[in-house]
């Protein structure tokens, strides 16, 4: 058989892990079907579908690594993935509910984020191997996603309306999709070992934390990923004015 010919039906013949690519694929489903709520003017179901990817998301490289799973086309199928659930999904749900109404001006910021996150998952995929650990360049484009369909959930909670809501939606969404191709440094908390052991009262706020989110799920966890979205620049505005720095 011809070298060529065999390399072909080699590459049919490979096979893939099907535990991590599984979580994978129903992260995809998650964001897929956020696309298809906010078409469908269901916003609260598509928000929350984002969550349910963004966790999913979180779950599929654990699982991979603690069975020994990983593989390159899991590395390209998550990128993928990420792309629909916290690139097209958000921006999406973002213009069919309040962005669709300032008419050229909606469509462009909902590009905006979608363009960001492409890049951002561009620039994580090529830097992997020399980047700080400690920290991600830009905000995650899960982390933006979640502050947008946080966001639109919060405000269907909450039952805000109006014109200002318009407009808020409409910087939340460039705030989030500019932020990801930012030079702004986020704390990636990849140096926190769940295995070591901590004072007890450290699990206070972890207590207040289940507290607040048990209480009012969408108003928690959009001050969480706001809170975070802020960090990136209160840490730059420490670095730029600090006095360890000045000397």
């Amino acid at each position: 058989m011809h070298p060529n010919a065999k390399r072909a039906l080699n590459l049919r013949r490979q096979s893939i892990y099907l535990l991590p690519n599984s979580v994978t694929l129903a992260a995809l489903f998650a964001g897929f079907y956020a696309i298809v709520q906010a078409m469908n003017h269901r916003f609260e179901y598509a928000a929350v579908a984002i969550f349910v990817a963004m966790v999913l998301d979180g779950l599929d490289g654990r699982v991979a690594r603690m069975t020994h799973t990983q593989s390159a086309f899991g590395a390209e199928f998550d990128s993928l993935s990420d792309m629909v659930s916290f690139g097209v999904a958000p921006a999406l749900v973002s213009y069919e509910w309040m962005l669709r109404g300032f008419g050229k001006l909606g469509w462009i910021v909902a590009f905006i984020y979608c363009a960001g996150a492409a890049l951002r998952l561009a620039r994580f995929n090529t830097q992997l191997e020399v980047a700080d650990k400690r920290y991600f360049q830009g905000m995650p484009s899960p982390t933006a996603a979640a502050l947008v369909a946080g966001f639109v959930w919060v405000s269907l909670e909450m039952e805000w309306g109006g014109e200002a809501l318009r407009w808020l939606a409409l910087a939340v969404t460039a705030f989030a999709g500019l932020t990801m191709v930012s030079n702004v440094r986020y704390y990636s908390f990849k140096e926190v070992n769940v295995r070591k052991t901590v004072p007890f009262v450290v699990l206070l706020p972890i207590v207040l934390a289940l507290v607040a989110i048990a209480a009012s799920p969408p108003v928690a966890l959009f001050g969480l990923f706001v809170a975070y979205g802020l960090s990136g620049y209160v840490q730059a505005i420490w670095r730029r004015f600090s006095p360890a720095r000045k000397a």
